[in-house]
């Protein structure tokens, strides 16, 4: 029963942030969301999403767009893969990614749009950390930057949020 629970909380909590970033994002009417391939689950959002994958898979095509971006989880670099025909000119396109904190994944993602030729929207988080300057990085983009938490300051046992 304790695992029900805690399922029906992801879902309702997951739902609730794509809700939030969903309306803050609403007058750009984007028609795709793109995000970097992550272990947990994405905000849920009411249009397609596009996961820019960390591995090569055996379907995908060999001149697909790739990145790669340096990894503070797994450490060293990792690729950001997105096939052709999921992005293309005509596209507008919002990135999500959980955690904004140095922007370069952002960036990366935001140079494959680029790419594709389609049009980059806005960015959003599901929590900044404003102490690592990736909103900085990222405001030569020229589009909406939101983040649902921004998290101002984590020292020794303390989590300031804004």
């Amino acid at each position: 029963m304790k695992q029900t629970v805690i399922s029906a909380y992801q879902h309702t909590s997951h739902w609730c942030i794509g809700q939030e970033l969903a309306a803050r994002f609403a007058p750009e009417n984007a028609n795709k969301v793109l995000t970097a391939e992550i272990s947990g689950n994405a905000p849920a959002l009411e249009v397609p999403v596009v996961l820019a994958r960390k591995i090569w898979s055996v379907t995908m095509p060999p001149d697909a767009h790739e990145r790669m971006v340096p990894s503070r989880t797994k450490g060293g670099m990792v690729q950001l893969i997105v096939a052709r025909d999921f992005l293309s000119e005509g596209d507008r396109v919002l990135i999500i990614d959980d955690f904004l904190a140095t922007g370069r994944t952002i960036e990366a993602l935001a140079s494959i749009v680029r790419e594709s030729g389609a049009e980059l929207v806005g960015i959003g988080a599901v929590i900044e950390k404003a102490f690592e300057d990736g909103r900085e990085r990222l405001t030569g983009l020229d589009v909406p930057i939101e983040s649902v938490a921004i998290i101002e300051s984590m020292e020794d046992d303390t989590i300031v949020i804004r």
